[in-house]
């Protein structure tokens, strides 16, 4: 599905990424865990096609298609949706407008589309503020918009970007049991996150990411099993 090799990404003259390679396939999560200022953001927005940063090497191929150079538009017509971080709604606007603003035509050969009513059902508390403007919402019904409003383009790949950030353990809590539940429906997942706990819940492959480089890629138990790296990387003690 999402092929990544050899990525170097650049802002101006310093270079962020240095080498990135993973991959996500079909009905997987995969997450990319690191310190802030380590490139996670930098490789989302390289992936979409947004500026800055500037590709200068490697590829980036979503279902055998080269993505860099394309407009992030292009990109996510492809079949990508991304959850940006800081959750960027529109303030003004209800929830049901965000959602409905973000609608777009399931891609041939997708099982079940995202409507109004599915997402409504993912997230309850978003079908009882239907009708409240989203800038009066809690952080975490405004993050499960965010959520709601990429599910609305009804992609084949979800990325998020730091879905946690800002929330309370107990709202962290609720959005990871609504993850699990998306992870349920078979929804290609790329997570980014600082949260450890909620990505080991939720990934099937972890990424450790340090100054632009992978340090660590394996399965969640192997990651608890190195709690040097653990300690090194995530600034996690036994």
């Amino acid at each position: 599905m999402l092929e990544i090799r050899d990525l170097h990404s650049y802002y101006g003259l310093a270079h962020i990424l240095q080498g990135i390679s993973l991959s996500v396939s079909p009905g997987r999560v995969i997450a990319m865990l690191g310190r802030n200022g380590m490139g996670k953001t930098t490789l989302v927005r390289s992936i979409m096609g947004l500026r800055p940063p500037e590709v200068r090497g490697g590829s980036i191929r979503y279902n055998g298609q080269e993505l860099i150079g394309r407009p992030p538009h292009e990109i996510s017509r492809l079949g990508i949706s991304l959850v940006p971080q800081g959750r960027r709604i529109f303030p003004s606007l209800t929830v049901e407008e965000n959602l409905r603003i973000a609608w777009r035509p399931p891609l041939d050969g997708q099982q079940e589309a995202w409507t109004l009513e599915r997402v409504y059902e993912l997230f309850p508390r978003l079908a009882e503020r239907r009708s409240q403007r989203a800038k009066t919402l809690s952080g975490g019904e405004q993050q499960m918009l965010a959520i709601g409003r990429a599910l609305m383009g009804n992609p084949n790949l979800l990325l998020m970007d730091e879905p946690s950030e800002g929330l309370a353990p107990l709202l962290i809590q609720q959005l990871q049991e609504r993850l699990i539940a998306l992870k349920a429906t078979g929804l290609a997942m790329f997570l980014v996150e600082q949260n450890v706990g909620l990505a080991m819940a939720l990934a099937d492959e972890i990424y450790v990411i340090e100054k632009g480089m992978i340090v660590y890629s394996g399965t969640p138990s192997g990651l608890r099993s190195q709690p040097g790296l653990m300690e090194r990387y995530l600034g996690l003690s036994k």
